[in-house]
């Protein structure tokens, strides 16, 4: 027997799915009834027009405010599975601690959606709903780019920058800051090994300083879901294959701080060249679901000093918050 696709009787199990659907449906309807009468009677055209629109926006009015007062039973996360410091499976990462901590608030089971931080992850995880009940997958993702245009993101809780790392005592302790890679000499130059990633700022700042001829290129997106940055500070860093890399901040101060038979050194980068290392850190949610974000927004503030500890017992460096004027919905 044909299941009973009245959006209707979804009420309670997926709003969203009501949402769309039936705001569709009756427009459809309203519309076509539009076209009929507007062959015979061209008068009552426009006024059918106004109506479905009227009758749409009412409906999705009057239940996106049933979505935002209804009790949610889970916090429900995208996020990659072998991403740490970020996150992993395991529950080991600082964004997972930062989801356990919301989750309590909120008086909500946590669960995961995992899927691998690759082209597709917003798609395939925060809006894909094509499941057997219509609902959603996860409902927030706990880390993306400050105003994101993939989603909309709520106040930045992390402002970091990308970081120069190498292993003190290895012939490169005279670099103390970024400025210390302008004008090398050729036999200073011949002695950096520069472990460069194919995305991000690392590749143009390392070219404009002219350090790309002894470098070895790295895919962010390799074929490995498993294989992240920090790994590559962990292996080919210690192992003395590089014996100088850049990469985001947090990945940086993790993995020098997890090492303890070596002194790995973080150099966090200022903006120069024309190439911004230093980026702010929201987490994402559905556009249009402006209550849902607020209350994430709250939690965040709420939370702010719990958030910077947790973030601390990572070894991430942070940066001065800047509050956006232009905060996407």
């Amino acid at each position: 027997m044909q299941a009973n696709k009245d959006p209707r009787n979804f009420v309670g199990k997926n709003h969203e799915y009501a949402i769309k659907l039936y705001a569709m449906q009756m427009r459809k309807s309203l519309i076509t009834n539009h076209r009929i009468v507007g062959r015979s009677v061209n008068y009552q055209a426009p006024f059918l027009t106004l109506a479905a629109r009227w009758f749409s926006s009412v409906f999705f009015i009057f239940v996106v405010f049933s979505v935002d007062a209804a009790e949610r039973e889970y916090l429900k996360v995208c996020a990659p599975p072998g991403n740490l410091p970020m996150s992993d499976r395991s529950g080991h990462g600082y964004e997972n601690r930062i989801a356990e901590l919301f989750a309590k608030d909120l008086g909500l089971k946590l669960t995961y959606e995992w899927f691998p931080q690759r082209l597709g992850f917003i798609r395939n995880t925060l809006r894909f709903d094509n499941t057997p009940d219509g609902q959603f997958k996860c409902d927030i993702v706990m880390g993306v780019i400050d105003n994101f245009e993939m989603a909309a993101t709520t106040d930045p809780y992390l402002h970091s920058s990308w970081a120069l790392v190498y292993v003190r005592g290895r012939g490169l302790d005279f670099i103390k800051t970024q400025d210390d890679l302008k004008e090398l000499s050729p036999e200073r130059k011949s002695r950096i090994r520069v472990g460069v990633w194919d995305k991000g700022p690392a590749p143009k700042w390392f070219y404009h300083r002219g350090l790309m001829e002894n470098s070895t290129p790295y895919q962010i997106m390799s074929g490995d879901i498993e294989r992240n940055a920090g790994q590559i500070i962990a292996q080919d860093l210690v192992e003395d294959k590089i014996n100088l890399t850049m990469v985001w901040g947090p990945i940086a101060g993790y993995y020098a701080k997890l090492i303890t038979a070596h002194d790995v050194v973080v150099i966090p980068m200022r903006n120069e060249l024309r190439v911004k290392f230093n980026f702010q850190i929201a987490m994402a949610v559905r556009h249009g679901e402006d209550q849902w974000k607020s209350e994430i927004n709250q939690l965040i503030k709420s939370n702010s000093a719990k958030i910077r500890r947790i973030l601390d017992d990572y070894g991430v460096p942070q940066l001065k918050l800047v509050t956006s004027e232009n905060r996407n919905d």
